[in-house]
Formats: C-alpha cells, sequence, structure tokens
C-alpha cells in the first residue's frame, strides 16, 4: 500500500492515456503491461482506469517484474539524459574548436572533445534503442 502511495505521488501509476511527459523523459509505469491497470467496472465489463490494480514484485509464469520494467523506464531516462549532454559537449566543443585561432593545441583538445562526445552520443541511442526494446517487448 505505502508502494503505490509513494508512486502515485510522482504520477507514476497511469496506463498510456493517462501518461505525462517531461521533454521525451518516460514516467516510470512506461512498461508496465495495461493488465496493471485493468479492472472490472460494476457492470463487469474490463474497464482501464488511471490506478494501477496489479504489481508484481517477483516474476511468475504469466507476469514479469514490474520492478525491472520500472527500472528499464529509469535507465531509458537516463541514456536520453547522457545523450543531452553529449551534444551539449558536442557544441561544447564546437566553439572551443572555433575559438582556437589556428592553436594547434587548442584545436586538438576540441577535437578530442567532439569525438568523444560523438562516441558518447553514439552508444546512449544505441541504449535507448536496446532498452525500448526489451522494455517493450517485456511489458506492454
Amino acid at each position: 500500500m505505502f508502494l503505490m502511495k509513494f508512486l502515485d505521488l510522482f504520477g507514476a501509476l497511469a496506463p498510456t492515456n493517462c501518461q505525462k511527459h517531461f521533454l521525451t523523459l518516460h514516467s516510470l509505469y512506461y512498461y508496465l503491461p495495461l493488465s496493471d491497470f485493468q479492472y472490472k467496472d460494476k457492470t463487469g465489463a474490463a474497464a482501464t482506469g488511471c490506478d494501477i490494480r496489479h504489481f508484481t514484485i517477483f516474476p511468475n509464469s504469466s507476469h514479469p517484474s514490474d520492478i525491472a520494467l520500472m527500472l528499464a523506464a529509469v535507465v531509458d531516462d537516463l541514456l536520453q539524459i547522457a545523450g543531452l549532454v553529449a551534444l551539449a559537449f558536442i557544441i561544447v566543443g564546437s566553439i572551443k574548436f572555433i575559438t582556437s585561432e589556428g592553436n594547434p593545441e587548442n584545436a586538438a583538445n576540441a577535437r578530442s572533445t567532439i569525438i568523444n562526445a560523438l562516441a558518447g552520443l553514439a552508444i546512449a541511442i544505441v541504449g535507448v534503442v536496446f532498452i525500448n526494446f526489451i522494455g517493450t517487448s517485456i511489458g506492454r
């Protein structure tokens, strides 16, 4: 019960139609299966609300662990932040390269910054694609 209240503070307990995004970052419940949110209404028909109805800590044969899926959403967000930081370093390295004024040492330092930032950006992009594939194939 405490876990549900804690997650609800961050808007983390809702299906796709209740999602809130900040920039491109996902909420904690992003990869949770929709069956976690489905319940029977008063008429007995299946309905979907914005409150979680089933939370699985340990995986079983019919349902994966929801904690692992929530961690996948956190890793996805961290990789997206890493990609944004890499873009910022590409800009900083470019400015350093422009302002090096022909000094070979400063130009080499700026070139190194740009190359390292491009490598970080490539790693972040591949990581986001991998986590999205794993999260959607296991969860939703």
